[in-house]
């Protein structure tokens, strides 16, 4: 049986950081209709527990000098604010590129997974579990466990594992044991149900690393606050360079949304900013992960947002060259802010990213990874001035996707 969970912290406040927005989560767990806690009566306590304690743990002194530390020591941030001149000149604007592919393991994702494995280890827990669909996840938890010295296990589909075989290589040498899914279509969705009942079965243990904006309560609202120091660094650069803290757009490829979570954190009530969201559209409807422009509400992994289903409400495949935006849900932070009109939201092909991203790097000399070259995508679907300033989240390197791109090779 599933029950709902609305739990009120005590230090449950609606002011993220410096930032109080009627855009975010509300007490109950909720962002408008999209959110809470829809997770199975086993899973209540150690879900009921997180909700609890996370608000006090990532906002006490303590957790935010290792957190802040470990993010310039570790990670090697600030990530820079890159002026792309020839993608400026190509597509008629100003525009700049946050590299978060210079993080270290290659991704945004360690951000995410150094701050829950901080906080794993102070709810007392010893051994974590994630899911993976295009390996940087997997690789940022193995990592961040390593560091931990905490036992960490990867669920990771079949499919995946064969297309993202380096990454594979990387969990399993810092010391994680991947587990294989082998049913469903093997991606990302079944990797997530995998590491579901995994919890179930030993939640008192076990702390589940969730590497996106999606799942029950706190976990959207968590990973986006860990992901927020992109778009804080955003603001400090932007005001160097520009003599102004807000770009004209922020440009980020979406799957369930942590990447773009993070770049859009601090401005979801600027209205100055335009929000620009790239879904993978894959081969075209029907064959596609374009949530925002296909899904319908529903509950998947815990939590009420836009999914994609069929007239039945079963969840429908996704499809995407991207093994990350292969998922076939949203964040219910970017479902409100759809319902809202807040976002802008543009359906890039598997053509289209993969032009995008040998364009960047014969522009700019810089490979990225498949699902920022989907971000990469939307620029020639927008229409810019001159003056404007867009800023676009390089989520990943290209390493990984070395395989697929050369398949196609450059036009």
């Amino acid at each position: 049986m599933r029950k709902e969970l609305t739990i009120q912290t005590k230090s449950e406040k609606m002011t993220h950081g410096s930032v109080t927005s009627r855009y975010q989560v509300d007490p109950r767990g909720y962002y408008g209709e999209f959110g809470g806690a829809h997770v199975p009566e086993c899973l209540r306590e150690p879900v009921e527990r997180l909700q609890t304690a996370y608000l006090e743990i990532l906002e006490s002194e303590d957790f935010k000098r290792e957190f802040g530390e470990l993010l310039h020591d570790y990670v090697g941030r600030p990530s820079p604010l890159y002026p792309a001149r020839g993608l400026s000149e190509k597509h008629g604007c100003r525009i700049y590129l946050k590299r978060e592919d210079l993080n270290h393991t290659g991704a945004h994702k360690i951000n995410n997974a150094v701050g829950q494995v901080l906080l794993a280890r102070r709810l007392g827990k010893k051994r974590i579990i994630a899911e993976t669909g295009a390996g940087q996840h997997g690789v940022a938890t193995a990592t961040a466990c390593a560091l931990a010295r905490m036992e960490c296990v990867i669920y990771m589909g079949q499919t995946d594992m064969e297309r993202q075989r380096v990454n594979v290589e990387r969990m399993r040498m810092l010391g994680a044991e991947v587990r294989p899914v082998t049913r469903g279509k093997m991606t990302l969705k079944e990797a997530v149900d995998e590491a579901l009942l995994d919890w179930t079965t030993r939640a008192g243990e076990t702390y589940y690393l969730i590497g996106s904006a999606v799942g029950p309560h706190p976990y959207p609202d968590m990973v986006a606050r860990l992901q927020s120091v992109i778009s804080e660094e955003i603001r400090r650069q932007l005001l160097a360079r520009e003599g102004r803290e807000y770009p004209d757009y922020l440009i980020a490829c979406i799957g369930g949304g942590s990447n773009a979570a993070g770049t859009i954190y601090h401005y979801l009530d600027d209205e100055r900013v335009g929000i620009v969201l790239a879904e993978a559209g894959g081969k075209g409807p029907g064959m596609s992960a374009a949530t925002l422009q296909e899904g319908r509400p529903g509950i998947l992994h815990g939590t009420r947002t836009l999914v994609m289903q069929d007239e039945r409400g079963e969840v429908v495949e996704p499809y995407s060259i991207s093994a990350g935006l292969d998922y076939p849900g949203i964040g219910p932070l970017f479902a409100h802010l759809l319902q809202q009109r807040r976002v802008s939201t543009v359906s890039v092909t598997d053509e289209e990213a993969v032009r995008a991203a040998f364009e960047l790097t014969q522009l700019e000399g810089i490979i990225p990874a498949l699902e920022s070259a989907h971000a990469l995508g939307a620029l020639k679907k927008l229409r810019f001035k001159p003056t404007d300033i867009a800023v676009l989240t390089v989520s990943g390197r290209g390493d990984k996707d070395l395989e697929t791109y050369l398949g196609y090779g450059p036009e």
